[in-house]
């Protein structure tokens, strides 16, 4: 729970706010406020938290709105938030888009008349999910995002026990790694299932419904009688992101001839990204290496958040 000190407007961006009191929140952000609009930085936010260190730096006080902020807090440190991460009461919620800006330095009037600002390190941004009015004096819940993500494994030799599945638990591994160390809470289901596309179709159909994150497959990506996965995802993805797969067939096909028949594909499935990789241990540890490295930035665009 973190508590309003203080809502706040102005009538022109680069400006100090002015407490008001009382905001409305709409689909563009604080009626009346010059930052509203449909872009992904319609409320900005700064807590008491990082208003005091900057008091104990500069030796004076600070204004509530005096760094432009729309909502003054207490009781979190915000810039320790992420984007997708949520804020909400009875009557409003809001929705994490960015953490910290650029600082135009001096020819921004806060900076010209404070001297310097903490919002481009500490103060976060967000877009309005559920408008309403907000006070002085409310409380907000802060509601972290989870990071949903389900592995497949398709093998009908694994599945009837003949031998271990290694390369879902390889998945897993990274995916673990990746999420804990980007300090993201997240969870991870994994199904083992034999090749079989009906199979895969419902947890694929599933995984839509849920709306999870990530969906990665391995195996039934080659050339063989059984192998269908590509075939599954394409039916049912929205759109196809074809260069992050054929930038890894290419990078590891140049020593590894053998790795260009991988048929494995990318793509977008609603509000989830699938990923459809190979069967080895060794393809999904290069295949998954090289899906981290732009893996939240995909997610970032796949929620209409501009990271650039």
């Amino acid at each position: 729970m973190i508590q309003v000190r203080s809502v706040n407007i102005s009538n022109a961006k680069g400006t100090i706010k002015t407490p008001a009191g009382i905001i409305r929140l709409t689909a563009d952000g604080v009626e009346s406020d010059a930052h509203a609009g449909p872009w992904h930085r319609q409320v900005s936010l700064l807590g008491t938290e990082s208003m005091e260190k900057f008091e104990h730096l500069t030796g004076r006080k600070i204004r509530y709105g005096e760094f432009a902020e729309n909502i003054t807090t207490t009781g979190l440190e915000l810039w320790k938030c992420h984007p997708l991460d949520r804020f909400y009461n009875d009557t409003i919620e809001l929705e994490v888009t960015q953490i910290g800006k650029e600082c135009h330095g001096s020819t921004c009037a806060i900076f010209r008349e404070v001297g310097n600002c903490v919002m481009p390190k500490e103060g976060i941004f967000a877009r309005v999910i559920k408008g309403g009015e907000l006070k002085d004096g409310d409380t907000l819940v802060y509601l972290p995002k989870t990071y949903a993500v389900h592995i497949v494994t398709l093998s009908d030799r694994a599945h009837a026990g003949i031998y271990e599945d290694l390369s879902g638990p390889r998945i897993e591994s990274m995916i673990r790694d990746f999420f804990t160390g980007h300090a993201l809470p997240f969870t991870i289901h994994h199904s083992l299932i034999p090749d079989d596309p009906g199979l895969l179709s419902e947890i694929l159909a599933r995984c839509r419904n849920e709306k999870t994150d990530v969906v990665i497959t391995t195996g039934g990506t080659g050339i063989g009688p059984k192998d269908f996965t590509p075939e599954v995802i394409h039916s049912v993805i929205d759109k196809e992101i074809p260069g992050i797969m054929d930038h890894i067939r290419l990078k590891f096909g140049t020593e590894k001839p053998q790795a260009l028949l991988s048929r494995s594909i990318a793509g977008v499935m609603g509000h989830s990204l699938v990923f459809a990789l190979p069967g080895s241990v060794n393809a999904v540890t290069e295949y998954t290496g090289e899906i981290l490295k732009s893996l939240m930035h995909m997610i970032f665009m796949l929620n209409g958040l501009d990271q650039h």
